[in-house]
């Protein structure tokens, strides 16, 4: 594959060029990152440690409409979306990247999502290194890195004056024959710089957990008061959940308005008490104990069992933003203990 430079001060014309796709890059607004669709080059900004919300939902979306359909008479008319526009993801961390190929298991398995899968199938994933990990990332206790190239097509480093680019697909040359004069060939020197601060990188993750045992140990302590002390400070709100690029629970609604309507599915998660809650009344996880014991079972066993991989990238956002402190790391680590 190839090496180039984008000199920093030509990033906008470079997503300028991109117009053949549609580009997808972190904004900034206020505190809060999050990636969007980019009409205007300068709203983009590659100056961010992580987005406050994964771009998960970039391929599942938060609200989606499934189908439109019309009543006639006994009939129905179904009318089923497309998303045909190839697009860039420009900018997402290796972390979140990761956190896509864990996913594709569940989206490919048994009756796969044509939805997710036609999103995931026309976007190329162009990956920013980390320079300087969060205090709570802990991404290489799950076979992730700092600069870990799976699954993008090509990877950034901000080498100063200069981002590095390295292609490593051959989807990724798509983009770059459409870049133009943006583009710089690269060499040598700016590949050694990139291996230094990936390096460099990594050593600054301080934050660590040994996995191994674990999917095993989880299912013994089901009945295990360990739950108690993690689930009585928890809130019930969802955020470690909405904001984890893993999580893909959902909900199915039908909208209907006069003879026209819309099958629509939106972002759901399991530490809400309806989440199970059964038409008859009962619920087979009436308190957040056996709620908090779901989530973390179902990410450290559960999926793991099914599909082969942990299903977590430790981005640590589920730390960052938890209002009561809960701490994954801590929980896992006490998991093994007891």
């Amino acid at each position: 594959m190839g090496d180039y430079k984008i000199l920093k001060e030509k990033v906008p014309d470079f997503i300028k060029a991109l117009d053949k796709f549609e580009v997808f890059a972190p904004v900034k607004k206020g505190d809060t990152v999050r990636f969007e669709k980019i009409d205007d080059p300068s709203r983009a900004t590659l100056d961010f440690s992580n987005t406050n919300v994964p771009p998960k939902e970039l391929m599942f979306p938060e609200t989606e409409t499934l189908f439109r359909y019309r009543v006639v008479s006994t009939e129905i008319e179904p009318k089923v979306p497309s998303d045909e526009e190839k697009r860039v993801v420009l900018g997402i961390r290796p972390c979140d990247a990761m956190a896509f190929s864990i996913v594709d298991r569940l989206f490919g398995w048994d009756f796969p999502d044509p939805y997710y899968q036609k999103r995931r199938e026309n976007s190329i994933l162009v990956g920013l290194a980390c320079a300087e990990p969060c205090s709570n990332c802990f991404c290489t206790s799950l076979g992730g890195g700092p600069a870990n190239e799976e699954p993008l097509d090509a990877i950034l480093y901000d080498l100063g004056e200069f981002y590095y680019l390295k292609t490593i697909t051959d989807k990724s040359e798509a983009f770059v024959s459409s870049a133009g004069d943006a583009l710089e060939s690269a060499g040598d020197s700016e590949r050694a710089q990139a291996t230094e601060l990936a390096g460099s990188a990594e050593k600054k993750i301080k934050r660590t957990i040994k996995t191994e045992g674990i999917p095993e140990k989880l299912p013994s302590l089901y009945d295990h008061e360990f739950w108690t002390q993690y689930s009585n400070r928890c809130l019930g709100c969802g955020i470690c959940t909405f904001l984890c690029p893993t999580c893909h629970c959902f909900d199915i609604q039908d909208e209907i308005e006069a003879f026209d309507g819309r099958r629509a599915r939106m972002w759901d998660t399991c530490m809400f008490a309806e989440y199970t809650l059964h038409a008859s009344g009962h619920n087979p996880r009436p308190t957040r104990k056996e709620r908090t014991r779901n989530r973390i079972s179902h990410k450290y066993s559960y999926f793991p069992t099914k599909f082969g991989v942990i299903a977590c990238v430790g981005c640590g956002r589920c730390i960052n933003f938890c209002p009561v402190n809960i701490d994954i790391i801590d929980v896992l680590q006490k998991s093994k203990e007891v």
